[in-house]
């Protein structure tokens, strides 16, 4: 199997992946095809619950990020342990398809993972039963639209890529075929 890094459109996606899966699964229907169907990422605000600048910021960067305005997410209940109120905003999530999810898994593969400290490599363990993936991201600066010169916070988020696969060795062979580094 060919392992380039690609970038990655709806057009590359038809032309390389498919025939990629094709011939690995030996599966003729390209709609019997494992294939990414979104991805969900997801920024917690933890101990920065009262820092307005903090939040407004990590907003700004994920938005650069994503390419599109995140949905903040507010807390159903008051938590007198935490500090957290009803209806105050804990956490934000954006849903990426489309041309977007493409762009964003051709940055993640390309340009993030390799920057990414101690990486070794995404553990077979990181997917689901059904081949959903989820990797978390410790710092959000290893992206390409974030200066690194004018960030005084840095924050993690998570990453979950879900896709339509029979099975966990079907997503696995999307990831390879996707360019996912995957530990074997």
């Amino acid at each position: 199997m060919v392992n380039k890094k690609i970038p990655l459109s709806g057009n590359n996606y038809q032309k390389n992946t498919v025939q990629i899966l094709q011939k690995e699964l030996g599966i003729k229907n390209v709609s019997a095809l494992p294939k990414v169907e979104k991805i969900v990422i997801n920024i917690g605000l933890g101990r920065t619950l009262s820092d307005e600048k903090f939040l407004e910021v990590a907003l700004r960067d994920m938005a650069l990020i994503t390419g599109q305005k995140l949905k903040t997410t507010l807390a159903k209940k008051s938590i007198a342990n935490f500090k957290i109120r009803e209806g105050m905003i804990i956490g934000a999530v954006a849903t990426l398809r489309g041309k977007k999810m493409y762009d964003f898994i051709s940055r993640l593969v390309n340009v993030a993972l390799p920057r990414t400290r101690d990486f070794r490599g995404i553990s077979l363990k990181s997917l689901d039963k059904r081949g959903n993936l989820t990797i978390g991201v410790k710092e959000h600066i290893v992206f390409p639209e974030i200066k690194s010169d004018e960030i005084k916070n840095i924050f993690g988020f998570g990453i979950t890529i879900t896709v339509k696969a029979k099975n966990k060795e079907e997503a696995a062979v999307l990831y390879k075929a996707l360019a996912f580094p995957m530990q074997i």
